[in-house]
């Protein structure tokens, strides 16, 4: 059976731990816990250390996600979880503008830990406030050749095309390393 590691990464209330738990076949081992007042008023919990998710795409391969903190006191994990990973996901909250800084950093960051394929995934899409997605790339100062794709977290479906997308990027990078 092949595995597959997978990071799942971004800000602070992004969606990464409703990203994983919209397609994990096993409970997602999770590290949350109450967060402070003034944090309170974006969410309750925050996760400290990671989440862990798993999906199998078939019989010989498995996805294990690993989700991580997103809030910068916690990043000393995302060089931990970051090993062995061959490719990642960061979630970026379409209707936060102001943390679209924030997850420039946490890619060039990823990027810089090892050059594995990525995805940005444009969460909240769902909401009427989310920035459209071309929008971002933009404000984000994505090359076009960075997949920038829609996604609503707590959608299975829109999780999955994510992942396949990330997926067939890591499998072609592969197949071009041993030619």
């Amino acid at each position: 059976m092949q595995t597959v590691k997978m990071v799942v990464t971004g800000p602070f209330s992004a969606g990464k731990t409703q990203f994983i738990r919209s397609v994990s076949e096993i409970d997602v081992v999770s590290t949350e816990r109450k967060i402070s007042a003034e944090a309170e008023k974006i969410k309750a919990t925050t996760t400290v250390a990671m989440d862990f998710g798993r999906i199998s795409i078939d019989d010989d391969l498995v996805l294990f996600l690993f989700g991580t903190p997103g809030q910068k006191r916690f990043d000393f994990m995302w060089e931990i979880l970051s090993e062995g990973m061959l490719g990642f996901v960061v979630i970026v909250d379409s209707t936060r503008p102001e943390t679209f800084r924030e997850a420039r950093s946490i890619l060039e960051t990823f990027r810089a830990y090892a050059p594995t394929p990525y995805i940005v995934a444009a969460n909240k899409q769902d909401l009427p406030d989310a920035w459209d997605v071309e929008d971002m790339r933009y404000a984000l100062r994505l090359d076009e050749k960075v997949k920038l794709l829609p996604c609503v977290a707590r959608d299975k479906e829109s999780v999955k095309n994510i992942l396949l997308e990330l997926l067939y990027a890591i499998l072609e990078e592969l197949e071009q390393s041993k030619d």
